[in-house]
């Protein structure tokens, strides 16, 4: 198969990487020895170097070890950014168990379907998430508590409180006292444990690193099955695409969440298998991000689009030197043109887009620095083919044609948790290779960029017409007084399924513009069959805890309303 993207890889940029077959601790270890007094996380003033954390990582391998974990067990991980969660993570993979990471705004209800559906019998749990831990009713075989303020210095120890009072608030959680005895153990406790550990034999190809829970295209949340190997080759494969990058010599503000794909691989992996330093946040707090970035001369910059779109307005965005930044990236959703724009014009920088998925492996299409493509995806990074495939047949379709996009790559899952059938409807099998099939829909251009259209979910059907939900947000975001839509379909007996807009209006023209405006304006600009027949004004959507609008759960909202 063609790949017309090679000829627009830059001069040091590589089309393949090697992978080399050791396990993401033996990797992180080798980072340690070469770097060793640099630091390898600061958080809030604190600093950890890379022997530091190297020791804190195995002793508390040793004690869980010690407490009976190891290969085949699951651990789940239910801790809000912090240096306890890379450590917690580092020293899981090296008993030979597997991570699974689990968001902090679960509620009892999605914690416990996490727990069960994952197996998990050990968790590492946030001292102020026991509540909700509690609430499951599962009887947990071992509990390890830590509390956020354990790596802060004793000034940032009343900040940490702070921030914790206003998490619970915002998760109605309560403060309760976590029981005592057997099962219960202390993070710190554990941490006082003499390194003795003898390294499992684990098979980088065949044993399990990491459950990461992702919605995929259809039914519930499914664990994600990543192998040392696929976790180790998207930061290789990253490199490899951006070689400015130097190791031992990056820092990154680590604001996005570790639980996520995007932060636990392309921010966390990436960076502690090159030898990075990491400024972790526990929340994405405007401006202590901005001022750290000038303060510890950060060289990179992870984003979502909604952290551009608000930077690009915030009136202390100027304070930082965006230009000395070798790389600013975008992930998670796309990105609008309108921000682009906007960014380019405030910072004199650029946005790269990156499109990835939880099994894809983290990473999959970017746009190169040197030569970006605005309104696209990217190109594939190294060691990774891409194609188009038809919507309704396993077969390619050419340059231009729009349906499902599939991949190829070393990082790309070993399949779903416990779920056989499940992971055979996600790969594809044509010409006698393995692709995955991601749900989403676009399509390849003559020079080898990728085009995201939508998602195939998201694909509504109005009297045999397909209208993308993208299509029409784009429209809608281009409205002067637009500043947030999200389109869905709401079924009806007669087309079939009626496109609704669903709008946030910017704050002055709240009350002012009307249902009938938005429909005209779209009328103006698109099909007859794509313009909405329905627009909802509302005050804020729903949104993912990446930010992006979730129209997963304004469909959920529609059904329940009819």
């Amino acid at each position: 198969m063609s790949k017309p993207w090679l000829e627009y890889y830059s001069e040091g940029m590589k089309p393949s990487v090697e992978v080399p077959e050791l396990t993401v601790p033996t990797v992180f270890l080798e980072m340690c020895g070469k770097y060793g007094k640099k630091p390898a996380i600061i958080f809030y003033g604190k600093q950890i170097s890379y022997s530091e954390l190297k020791k804190q990582v195995e002793s508390l391998a040793t004690a869980l070890a010690g407490l009976g974990v190891g290969k085949g067990d699951v651990v789940a991980l239910y801790v809000l950014n912090s240096p306890q969660y890379i450590i917690s993570y580092m020293a899981v993979l090296m008993t030979g168990a597997a991570v699974t990471p689990v968001s902090p705004v679960f509620t009892s209800h999605e914690l416990k379907y996490q727990l069960e559906d994952s197996g998990a019998k050990t968790i590492i749990c946030q001292d102020i998430l026991y509540e909700n831990l509690a609430k499951t009713g599962i009887a947990m075989e071992r509990v390890i508590v830590t509390g956020i303020d354990e790596y802060l210095t004793p000034i940032k120890k009343i900040l940490g409180k702070a921030l914790l009072k206003n998490f619970a608030r915002e998760m109605n959680l309560s403060e309760i006292a976590i029981p005592k005895g057997p099962g219960i153990y202390q993070f710190q406790e554990l941490l006082r444990t003499t390194s003795t550990l003898v390294n499992p034999d684990i098979d980088p190809h065949l044993d399990v690193a990491s459950i990461t829970y992702s919605g995929g295209t259809t039914g519930p949340p499914k664990g994600v099955m990543l192998n040392h190997h696929q976790i180790i080759a998207c930061g290789l494969m990253m490199r490899g695409f951006f070689p400015f990058l130097e190791e031992g010599k990056e820092v990154y503000p680590a604001f996005l969440p570790l639980y996520h794909i995007y932060g636990q691989l392309v921010i966390m992996i990436m960076g502690l298998t090159h030898g990075a330093t990491l400024v972790i946040f526990t929340t994405p707090d405007i401006d202590e991000i901005l001022d750290a970035i000038e303060r510890y001369q950060c060289t990179g910059f992870f984003g979502v689009p909604t952290m551009y779109e608000y930077l690009k307005e915030y009136d202390k965005t100027s304070r930082v030197n965006w230009k000395r930044l070798k790389l600013l990236i975008c992930g998670a959703d796309t990105l609008h043109e309108r921000t682009v724009t906007d960014w380019e014009r405030r910072t004199g920088t650029h946005i790269t887009e990156g499109y990835g998925q939880t099994e894809s492996g983290g990473v999959s299409i970017v746009n190169p620095v040197h030569r970006p493509k605005p309104g696209t995806m990217g190109v594939p990074v190294p060691n990774t083919e891409a194609a188009v495939i038809a919507i309704d047949a396993a077969e390619y379709v050419p340059p231009g044609e729009v349906g499902e996009i599939v991949l190829q790559a070393p990082n790309v899952m070993m399949g779903y948790w416990n779920k056989p059938e499940a992971t055979k409807d996600t790969f594809a099998e044509i010409d006698g290779q393995r692709w995955l099939r991601t749900g989403d829909l676009g399509y390849m251009d003559e020079e080898g960029y990728f085009h995201f259209v939508d998602r195939t979910r998201d694909l509504i059907k109005y009297k045999g017409y397909s209208v993308f939900a993208r299509d029409v947000e784009e429209v809608l975001y281009t409205h002067p007084h637009v500043k947030a839509a999200g389109v869905i379909g709401v079924s009806d007996a007669k087309v079939g399924q009626i496109v609704k807009a669903n709008v946030v209006l910017q704050p002055e023209a709240r009350g002012k513009v009307t249902e009938e405006e938005i429909i005209q304006f779209c009328e103006d600009c698109l099909a007859h069959y794509k313009v909405p027949r329905i627009v909802e004004f509302r005050g804020e959507l729903p949104k993912t805890d990446v930010g992006k609008v979730s129209r997963r759960e304004l469909r959920e909202e529609e059904e329940e309303a009819m």
